[in-house]
């Protein structure tokens, strides 16, 4: 019986042991399956907007750490359909100016001032108190399809492909405004008489912004008026010639008329106030600000005695000595609501300088400004000739702030005209740029006579359509070219 039990003991003493060695195997961790990016345009947009946007800080989606982990990078990227809504979701709640470029060699020639177009520019008013609205054209550009026809400034219609405008459709009438071809019914100064109809085709413009250089005696004093519509590098050599004209005629005011301009080239903005003060030398004009990650491209812009010229490619051709104007002490801007971005920045820049007054209706307040932004990470998403070529999208989002020599930034609301006076009110009464009786040029030139402007003109009751009405969707832009960061 003992015998038994002590080979039972053992037996179990055997078997606890053989268990203490038995090896078990490790259970496999589940292998984590790798996302594949759907579209890689979408990491451009992020890594592009992640490095220069003005706002990079402030957005928790462009936070530094997003892409740490490939696969909730990937997973976040491919929740966007488009690179264009991954863009928008990415734009700061301050920022009214930033946008996505579908193709970005259509957008650098309208940049350059080239588009297709009708070539003309309205406003929208309503007539009275009644039901009917009509666009009064502001601008016809030279050579246009409009010019051809024989559109004028001051026209007025009130219908487009044969459907009178009221309160109630103008918006949906407004379409053929950017349809290929359209017919406009042109009315008398009441607004609803029918005087005409002209049918249209859009067609490639090529816009010169330097649009008329007048000189003008006011009572013995010589004041130049120069309308100019956006700043663009490629016609820096036309308005020097057009500074040229005032300059040899010794011009002691000047008026600088920059209601539909809505900006453009950072750089043509610095030579067009070069033009404006020749007493403030080389002085600094403005200075550009840019996110922490790029403060190295901090760099002021100066007032200066040479120019560049561009060709319609924004590639430079030559240099130019500035034609400066001297003794000019004030400067009479003419504004409107499409005043903008490096139009406000001649006004804000030269503050410091001269009297700068400001005549018409409020400003659009940009203080900040852009650059295209292309997929080509080997240069930062700056250099087009390296950009990926299976694709023409681009960007263009807010990237620096903007201030003068004083660091004066406080225009985000827009400047207040000194003089105010709405050229709307007057939408059946509108004279060419440049004429002395001009609503608006009127103003700008009895302040120089020291007279109170009051107007024989009876304003009637109006009420203003506030829609943009333009084929240059982007137009009140401010940039800077990719060769600002190879200076």
């Amino acid at each position: 019986m003992k015998k038994i039990t002590l080979l039972s003991l053992l037996f179990i003493v055997f078997l606890s042991c053989s268990k203490d060695n038995e090896v078990v195997p490790e259970k496999e961790t589940p292998q984590t399956e790798e996302v594949t990016l759907d579209n890689q345009v979408n990491n451009f947009v992020w890594k592009a907007m992640n490095s220069w946007y003005n706002w990079q800080e402030d957005v928790p989606n462009l936070a530094d750490s997003k892409d740490d982990n490939k696969n909730d990078y990937y997973t976040y990227l491919n929740s966007y359909s488009t690179p264009s809504s991954l863009f928008e979701s990415l734009k700061h709640a301050n920022d009214d100016f930033s946008w996505f470029i579908e193709d970005y060699v259509a957008q650098q020639q309208q940049f350059q001032g080239t588009s297709k177009t009708f070539g003309f520019r309205p406003s929208l008013v309503r007539v009275g108190t009644t039901d009917y609205v009509v666009m009064y054209i502001q601008h016809v550009s030279e050579n246009s399809p409009a010019d051809l026809a024989g559109f004028k400034r001051g026209d007025i219609i009130n219908a487009i492909n044969g459907t009178v405008m009221t309160v109630s459709n103008y918006e949906t009438v407004l379409d053929g405004y950017y349809q290929e071809t359209s017919e406009f019914s042109f009315a008398e100064k009441d607004g609803q008489t029918f005087k005409e109809k002209k049918t249209i085709s859009q067609a490639v413009v090529s816009d010169n912004p330097v649009h008329s250089t007048n000189i003008i005696d006011v009572d013995g004093t010589k004041v130049g008026y120069i309308l100019y519509n956006g700043f663009r590098s490629s016609y820096n050599d036309e308005l020097n010639a057009a500074f040229g004209e005032l300059k040899s005629a010794g011009v002691q005011e000047l008026v600088l008329d920059l209601r539909i301009n809505g900006g453009g080239s950072v750089e043509t903005s610095a030579y067009l106030a070069s033009m404006i003060r020749a007493e403030a030398g080389t002085d600094k004009f403005a200075e550009l600000k840019f996110n922490s990650k790029h403060s190295q491209y901090n760099d002021p812009y100066y007032f200066d005695n040479t120019l560049n010229v561009y060709g319609a490619d924004g590639k430079k051709t030559h240099e130019e000595t500035i034609n400066r104007l001297s003794g000019i002490e004030r400067l009479y801007v003419l504004t409107s609501g499409s005043t903008a971005s490096a139009s406000e920045m001649i006004i804000n820049g030269l503050r410091p300088f001269i009297e700068v007054k400001v005549v018409g209706t409020k400003t659009v307040g940009k203080n900040e400004g852009s650059i295209t932004l292309y997929d080509s990470p080997a240069s930062d998403y700056t250099n087009v000739n390296s950009a990926n070529s299976s694709h023409k999208m681009a960007m263009q989002p807010i990237v620096f702030q903007i201030y003068n020599k004083l660091g004066q930034n406080d225009y985000g609301d827009g400047f207040e005209p000194n003089i105010l006076i709405e050229e709307w009110k007057h939408w059946d009464n509108i004279l060419p740029f440049g004429d002395e009786n001009e609503i608006v040029l009127k103003k700008a030139l009895d302040d120089i006579r020291g007279v109170s402007s009051k107007s024989t003109y009876e304003v009637k009751s109006f009420e203003r359509i506030d829609i943009n009405v333009s084929t240059n969707k982007f137009e009140q832009e401010m940039y800077i070219d990719s060769h600002y960061f190879n200076k």
